[in-house]
């Protein structure tokens, strides 16, 4: 089917990673907006759990690239969201306010991308990552100066479950390019 006359097809990318990116190191938001940027070359949705740090930074590229960007937040109103939850509305076209708080909007967010990338993150990008490990969903894992790459090897290798749909890659267009290759597997034709 045409993605022109049935946008509701196009590909939704989740991009997860670090709210707080301190220990990230100092090219981990200048990828993360490259990773934005890819997935709108592509003609595929950003989705990312509307907040500050990795996602929101991949949400500018994807905006700089005049795509489209999803949201899904952990709040219920977008007053919870900006008040309780100190984040951000910028860069995205439209939120989702889930009410499911971290770990509920977690789930959500991973089971409606047809695929995630892992950046820089912390212990809800791992939680996102094993969401959609078990879920058998392509993943991208963007290598960096960061050690959540090195993390996510060690869960694969000792979970005694094979590779599953995982990639890991340094680029983030050839990251992209190898993650949109995955997910055309699983499309229905």
């Amino acid at each position: 089917m045409n993605n022109k006359r049935h946008p509701h097809l196009k590909i939704k990318i989740c991009v997860s990673g670090a709210a707080e990116t301190a220990h990230c190191g100092p090219d981990a938001l200048e990828k993360a907006k490259e990773l934005g940027r890819e997935i709108v070359r592509h003609n595929a949705v950003l989705v990312t759990g509307a907040t500050t740090g990795f996602p929101l930074w991949s949400a500018m590229g994807a905006k700089e690239e005049n795509g489209i960007s999803l949201g899904l937040s952990p709040a219920s109103t977008e007053k919870e969201h900006v008040k309780e939850y100190k984040l951000p509305l910028e860069y995205m076209d439209l939120i989702i306010y889930t009410g499911f708080g971290y770990s509920g909007r977690n789930l959500l967010l991973t089971r409606s991308s047809d695929a995630i990338i892992v950046g820089c993150g912390r212990m809800g990008t791992l939680n996102e990552f094993t969401v959609a490990y078990e879920d058998e969903k392509p993943i991208g894992i963007l290598q960096g100066s960061w050690q959540t790459d090195e993390i996510i090897e060690k869960i694969i290798k000792e979970s005694h479950r094979g590779m599953g749909k995982v990639i890991f890659d340094s680029d983030p267009k050839r990251l992209v390019e190898r993650l949109i290759e995955s997910i055309k597997k699983d499309k229905v034709k």
